[in-house]
């Protein structure tokens, strides 16, 4: 998985407040919630009633939410990390409640549910694991029948759910380490007054070295008779 986002060195200090914005553009998971999107408008379009059903909204926002609040909490991060990590938990709930529609689906209209023992489950895996593009994709959505459309889903979900689970920890881990907003802005200060002091040090011990230098040569000069 893509990740923009880095975490400090131990003896590091932060010098800014602001956080490096991750680019979701770039995360797997944000890649395949596209997919899920499109999907999914086109898969409630085909197969479920155009009145009458509340599924329809339900799928179609479950989608759009899930794509939409990891654009929210990467934005939100460069500021506050807790907002963040609060986002992706509501996007990832949304792909869970999406994932949940689609087995609906498949039970409700008794179609077969692709599990290891479908001849055709190790490829949809594979083209799954492989493929994040939405053009990956799209040519296949009008072709695709409902049973297939429909594992095609469940198993996106649930590869968004497993990376998005892995990327929290680490975000988390990160959190730990980084700590909140008022965290970062005591860091900050904190290194502003470090590296004063260093410099104040650092000139003190120079005006020292020259002052022992003058003495030295003021001195040989004494010694040697020659006047300032």
């Amino acid at each position: 998985m893509n990740n923009n986002s880095r975490q400090p060195e131990q003896n590091e200090k932060i010098e800014s407040v602001m956080r490096r914005q991750t680019y979701w553009q770039n995360l797997w998971f944000y890649q395949k919630t596209v997919v899920l999107y499109q999907l999914t408008i086109v898969f409630t379009k085909r197969f479920l009633p155009k009145h009458g059903d509340r599924t329809v909204d339900q799928m179609i926002q479950a989608a759009r939410s899930g794509k939409q609040n990891i654009i929210e909490g990467s934005a939100d991060g460069v500021t506050s990390m807790e907002m963040e990590l609060k986002l992706l938990n509501v996007a990832r709930s949304s792909i869970q409640e999406l994932q949940e529609d689609y087995e609906d689906y498949i039970k409700s209209r008794h179609l077969q549910r692709w599990d290891e023992h479908h001849p055709r489950y190790n490829d949809m895996l594979e083209y799954c694991r492989e493929h994040n593009s939405l053009s990956d994709y799209e040519k296949f959505f009008d072709r695709w029948t409902d049973e297939e459309a429909a594992n095609i889903a469940v198993t996106l979900c649930k590869m968004v759910d497993k990376m998005m689970l892995s990327y929290q920890q680490k975000k988390n881990d990160e959190f730990v380490t980084e700590g909140g907003i008022r965290e970062r802005m005591t860091a900050a200060r904190l290194g502003y007054r470090t590296n004063q002091r260093e410099t104040i040090a650092s000139l003190t011990k120079q005006v020292e070295q020259l002052k022992a230098e003058n003495t030295m040569l003021r001195a040989i000069l004494s010694k040697n008779n020659i006047e300032i």
